[in-house]
């Protein structure tokens, strides 16, 4: 899209007051022409009147150059076309002047004047000059004849300049509020382009975050039991043959548990594969901000298949198969919530759980979960650690994301979530979140 700013600036420069060569090579033949006639116009004038040719030569020849400034003064160009009328010189100069002066910016109230000026101008002297030349020529036409001419000439001198400048004039107004409204459509479209390409930078971000959390949540918990029963599995294993055996079957069904689980979730990640390989690299923006939101549309979908609160037991049974001591405690009558509300809720809990093996191996847990009328609260609360345990050799890595995950989540959903040490010695982890 080429804009006016461009244009003018691909053109060559004029010289003076003209914006092109063109424009003022095309002037200098006009004012050349307009010398020449007003020149010849001027020796006639001057033996008609009684003065020195070389006076009247002279005289035509300046009156015609002012042609030359039609761009610049084309109201000087006009008067000047009017003054020298009587002396019947100077018709190209009021021809191309109305022109120039109608297809100026100038106020329509003055090119009305001028122009009403130049046509008076030209009909006087056309009604003397026709009457003379009738007379003088023994000529009898009637007395319509004069007026008749004189008005028609006056008016073919005067209206077909002055209504093609006022054409051309207005279709160059029309012509740059058309490169100025399409200057100011790209700037526009570029706005919109640069915002699409923030919301797709957002949306890709979203779902990385999205993606870590599932991945955390997911492996995080899993892994860590099987950490913990591993230890627990070499401490026990010469003393405690059948104890180890049972440790090694529970490592090997949580291993089975988190591969399944990463298998699902990679299957959901491959199954939009095709979808974001649609998109290239150059396309527009605004098509990653459609698969972003076709894949969380997709996520909606598969909100359903996630844990949920019928499961807390199981989870809470599999930390307690570790040797955690963890206490359960419902208050409020059971009811059933959105997927992603009991998702959230599970995943607070399993979380929590993870920390206390990772940070408090050993320590009694307390898990609270509260049934209310417009809300479900859960919190997860554990002693101080003792100071040797078995499973406190595990030496679980911590990553710091965990707390940060459940934030995110119970935030998500217009919940509160507070975290942090006990006075006793422990840590609690709290979470409040609108059942609708």
């Amino acid at each position: 899209m080429t804009t006016t700013g461009e244009d003018h600036a691909a053109a060559r420069p004029g010289p003076w007051w003209w914006d092109r060569w063109r424009s003022a090579v095309l002037d200098a033949s006009l004012a050349f022409a307009s010398v020449v006639e007003c020149g010849a116009e001027g020796y006639r004038f001057a033996g008609d009147a009684g003065i020195p040719s070389a006076a009247g030569i002279v005289f035509g020849v300046l009156a015609g150059s002012a042609l030359l400034v039609r761009r610049k003064w084309p109201i000087a160009v006009v008067l000047v076309s009017i003054a020298i009328t009587p002396a019947q010189m100077g018709y190209l100069m009021a021809i191309v002047g109305l022109y120039t002066l109608a297809a100026s910016e100038l106020p329509r109230r003055i090119i009305g004047s001028l122009a009403g000026m130049s046509l008076v101008g030209q009909l006087i002297v056309m009604f003397v000059r026709i009457r003379q030349g009738t007379t003088r020529g023994g000529w009898e036409l009637g007395d319509w004849f004069v007026p008749f001419a004189a008005i028609t000439i006056a008016i073919g001198l005067t209206a077909p300049p002055l209504l093609l400048g006022l054409y051309v004039g207005a279709r160059r107004r029309l012509m740059e509020s058309l490169r100025e409204r399409a200057d100011s459509l790209e700037r526009e479209l570029q706005l919109l382009a640069e915002r699409a390409e923030e919301r797709a930078e957002w949306a890709r971000g979203e779902e990385r975050t999205r993606i870590a959390r599932e991945m955390h949540d997911v492996v995080a918990h899993r892994v860590s039991l099987m950490v913990v029963h591993a230890a627990a599995l070499q401490a026990v294993a010469r003393k405690d043959p059948e104890k180890a055996v049972k440790n090694a079957a529970l490592v090997g069904d949580m291993g089975r548990q988190a591969l399944t689980e990463l298998r699902e979730m990679l299957g959901v990640l491959r199954s939009g594969e095709g979808v974001r390989r649609v998109r290239s690299p150059d396309s527009v923006p605004l098509a990653a901000v459609g698969v972003a939101a076709a894949a969380a549309a997709s996520r909606a979908a598969d909100e359903s298949d996630g844990p949920c609160l019928s499961e807390l037991e199981e989870l809470i049974g599999q930390s307690a198969a570790t040797g955690m001591v963890v206490d359960l405690t419902v208050d409020g009558d059971a009811r059933d919530y959105g997927a992603d509300i009991e998702q959230t809720a599970y995943r607070v809990v399993q979380e929590a759980l993870t920390n206390v093996h990772k940070h408090a191996a050993g320590a009694k847990t307390h898990v609270r979960l509260a049934h209310r009328v417009s809300e479900i609260a859960m919190q997860v609360e554990n002693e101080p650690p003792p100071e040797v345990s078995v499973a406190s050799s595990a030496r679980l890595p911590s990553g710091g994301n965990g707390l940060v995950g459940m934030k995110e989540r119970v935030v998500a959903l217009g919940g509160v979530f507070v975290s942090g040490p006990t006075d006793a010695g422990g840590f609690r982890v709290s979470a409040v979140i609108p059942a609708a």
